[in-house]
């Protein structure tokens, strides 16, 4: 898979294979194709060569992987003039929830939201970055996704929300295949099973994490 832009080659990938249940962490510096990637996997852009398959289905020629893929890349992907419950209450519509569902739904979210959430009578555009995160995150986090898909979840959260972020992922119920791109190398290594290490649309590195990976991958990024 390949998306260029003019003379310059952004995603660069020959073949990559995720299994069901993975959780995976994209890292790299800025400008290493994380985000266009994950564009690609979601349609918004055409690779330039190449084909994003979802359960064997090419994503350009029909729509079955929405059923079963959510996403939060950035707050683009959110309704900014409603308010929060307002916004939720429309996600929860589209995947079959009552308003009472979604009320419920939104209960395990006590933590994370801190209290500046709900009932702040604000539309989601007047929110923090970090606020608004956690409203895409947790609206994704309501459909229930076989694939689910984060760009930089962490950034814009205080410590706490960071780890409070890190429990829902990992504790999350079910088989679900997470892609996660971080600039945070602590905790993409607690959270991912798998990483890859992406330079100039490359993959450099593709391994298992273990109990080495965060000093692998201090010592690549401090060389």
């Amino acid at each position: 898979m390949k998306k260029v832009y003019g003379d310059k080659t952004v995603v660069n990938i020959n073949h990559l294979q995720i299994q069901p249940g993975e959780t995976i962490g994209l890292v790299g510096n800025n400008g290493a194709g994380k985000t266009t990637f994950f564009r690609m996997l979601l349609d918004l852009i055409r690779p330039t060569e190449g084909v994003v398959l979802s359960k064997g289905e090419n994503v350009m020629n029909g729509d079955n992987w929405k059923d079963y893929t959510a996403s939060f890349l950035d707050e683009g992907f959110l309704i900014d003039y409603l308010t929060p419950e307002e916004y939720f209450t429309f996600i929860g519509s589209l995947n079959n929830l009552s308003v009472a569902d979604v009320g419920t739904y939104l209960t395990q979210y006590g933590e994370f939201f801190n209290g500046e959430i709900l009932n702040s009578g604000k539309y989601i555009r007047d929110f923090s970055k970090g606020n608004q995160n956690k409203v895409g995150i947790a609206a994704a986090l309501m459909q229930k996704p076989e694939l689910l898909i984060l760009d930089e979840p962490f950034a814009n959260l205080d410590p706490t929300t960071q780890i409070r972020l890190k429990k829902l992922l990992k504790e999350y119920p079910g088989n679900m295949t997470t892609f996660i791109s971080s600039h945070d190398l602590n905790h993409v290594t607690d959270v991912c099973n798998r990483i890859i290490l992406v330079e100039k649309g490359r993959i450099i590195k593709d391994f298992a994490t273990d109990e080495n990976t965060l000093k692998e991958l201090e010592s690549y990024f401090s060389a």
